[in-house]
C-alpha cells in the first residue's frame, strides 16, 4: 500500500514513534514504511539526533541509559507525550518545545538524585569518620593509662614482690608492684594463662601466721587487657601476695586446689 509520504511525515506519527508512544500495531507499521520509504527512515534518524542534542545539551552529564530509568520514575507525573485525542498535525516546533519542557524535568530529578546520593556518602563518611575518631580515642586512654600504669611502677616507694608458679600451673608468674605509702598495688599477670570461659583470676593479700587471706580485686577483662596490667588498692599488711583461679564474680576465701602463684614480701 502506497502512501502520500509528506504528509505522512507531517504527520506527527514520527515524533510519538521516536517518543515511544504508539502502539506496538503502529509501531511495527512505522518500521514498514521506514524500510520502504527512505525519506521516513531519514527522517526519524533526523528526530532522534534532534532529542540527543537537546539531552546533551540539556543535562550533558546523564548517562546514556539515564533518560530511559528516569523516564520511568516520572511518568506517572509528567505526561510522556503530547495529547493524541485530536488527529491532527503535531508541528515539530511544538513538539521540539514539550521535549525540551520534559528533558528539563529530568535534570532536574537527576540532579535531586545524585544530590540525595552525595548526602549519603557524606553522611557514611563522617560515620566512619567518627569511628576512627572513636577507635583513635580509645587507643590514647589505653596508652595513658599504661604510661600512669609505668610510672607508679618505677616510683622508688614500691616494693616488688616476685610470684612463682605453683603446683597447678608451675610455669605461671606474676609480679606485684606494692606502694605501700600511697595503698596500691599493681599486678603484672603477664605470665598466667588465660583463665576458662565462666572463671577470673582473684588476688589476695596474706597473713603468715596463722594464715589470712584477704581479697584485694578480681583481674577482670583478662582477654582484653594487652598489657596485662591491672591496678587495685591493697590496705592491708600484706606478707605475702597470691593468686588464684575462681568463679566469675570472686569467691570469699582462695580455691587452694587452683592457687596459680605465690610469693611473699621480702624473699
Amino acid at each position: 500500500m502506497s502512501i502520500d509520504v509528506k504528509e505522512y511525515i507531517a504527520s506527527g506519527t514520527l515524533e510519538l514513534y521516536v517518543a515511544g508512544e504508539l502502539s506496538p500495531e503502529e509501531n511495527l507499521e512505522v518500521q514498514h514504511y521506514a524500510i520502504q520509504y527512505p525519506e521516513i527512515r531519514k527522517e526519524i534518524e533526523e528526530i532522534e539526533k534532534t532529542i540527543l542534542e537537546i539531552t546533551k545539551a540539556a543535562s550533558p552529564d546523564i548517562p546514556k541509559d539515564g533518560f530511559q530509568k528516569i523516564r520511568a520514575e516520572i511518568s506517572n507525573v509528567i505526561p510522556f507525550a503530547p495529547d493524541r485525542s485530536v488527529n491532527k498535525k503535531v508541528p515539530l516546533g511544538n513538539y521540539l518545545g514539550w521535549a525540551a519542557s520534559v528533558i528539563l524535568a529530568i535534570g532536574l530529578f537527576w540532579m535531586y538524585t545524585e544530590n540525595a546520593k552525595l548526602k549519603s556518602e557524606i553522611e557514611l563518611t563522617n560515620q566512619e569518620k567518627q569511628s576512627i575518631e572513636d577507635t583513635l580515642s580509645d587507643t590514647q586512654d589505653r596508652i595513658n593509662i599504661k604510661e600512669n600504669m609505668l610510672q607508679q611502677i618505677r616510683d622508688k616507694n614500691v616494693t616488688v614482690i616476685a610470684l612463682g608458679g605453683q603446683t597447678i600451673a608451675p610455669t605461671s608468674y606474676a609480679k606485684v608492684y606494692w606502694n605501700k605509702e600511697e595503698q596500691k598495688v599493681i599486678i603484672d599477670a603477664q605470665g598466667l594463662p588465660e583463665p576458662p570461659t565462666g572463671f577470673t583470676y582473684q588476688v589476695w593479700s596474706l597473713k603468715l601466721d596463722p594464715l589470712t587471706p584477704t581479697s584485694i580485686g578480681l583481674l577482670d577483662e583478662f582477654r582484653s587487657q594487652d598489657s596485662k596490667l591491672f591496678a587495685l588498692e591493697n590496705t592491708n599488711e600484706s606478707e605475702a601476695f597470691g593468686i588464684t583461679l575462681e568463679p566469675e564474680g570472686g569467691s570469699e576465701t582462695p580455691t587452694l586446689e587452683q592457687l596459680y602463684t605465690l610469693g611473699a614480701v621480702g624473699a
